[in-house]
């Protein structure tokens, strides 16, 4: 076991009432730590100029049967936290202890919550990217609608104004840019699913490429 390997990272949720919540994570096998957080993404950074055109949807099998439009004063009102969490890019490199801030996952689950058969979730971005995850990504507690990082708005090239964040998946799993959560009532590949990267996206336990999966890890 290498050094890098041996230590443990804590996740901290620090919430709006300003009570803390831990979770513990092993630092995935096969990751390096960055001396600088490198701005990775594929395609061009967009280039908003009028934040009153812009907007955030729920849509799919929602519990309501409608698609629900939120716009950034809406989220602005939501319950806002702090997640210090590790970002793992499946490139093998990891930078520790971001301090991401935004709209937990949870909150937007009661917001609009979705229908009883919902198993999957698919986030979209600008441009079209998109990223499928499980519902129950969605519902664990360091699971963030980012708006800011380190005690500063999330610029265009670290993915503002909202990036999905989720500690606990590989990094390409919580698209910059974010748009739309769709829910699922059956899964589907994303962007990089579909070229060959991993349903699933977990760090802990290798999971970057189609070829490892396990039966019932992806779709038919």
């Amino acid at each position: 076991m290498t050094s890098v390997q041996s230590r443990r990272m804590r996740t901290r949720v620090t919430t709006a009432t300003g009570a803390e919540i831990d979770a513990r994570h092993g630092v995935p096998a096969g990751q390096r730590r960055a001396e600088t957080w490198k701005v990775v993404h594929y395609g061009p950074v967009p280039r908003r100029t009028d934040p009153q055109l812009w907007d955030f949807r729920v849509t799919g099998a929602t519990a309501s049967g409608e698609e629900h439009v939120l716009d950034r004063a809406t989220l602005d009102r939501l319950p806002h936290v702090t997640v210090r969490g590790d970002l793992h890019c499946v490139n093998g490199f990891s930078h520790f202890g971001l301090a991401w801030t935004g709209v937990p996952t949870t909150a937007l689950l009661e917001l609009v919550p979705p229908r009883a058969d919902v198993c999957h979730v698919m986030a979209w971005a600008e441009y079209g990217y998109s990223a499928n995850l499980r519902l129950s990504d969605l519902r664990v507690e360091s699971t963030l609608l980012a708006t800011g990082v380190d005690g500063a708005a999330l610029t265009p090239e670290r993915g503002g104004p909202l990036r999905l964040v989720l500690p606990h998946l590989y990094a390409w799993k919580g698209p910059k840019w974010l748009r739309a959560i769709e829910y699922l009532t059956e899964d589907r590949r994303g962007f990089w699913e579909e070229r060959g990267y991993h349903n699933i996206g977990d760090p802990w336990s290798g999971a970057r490429y189609s070829y490892q999966e396990e039966a019932g890890e992806g779709p038919a």
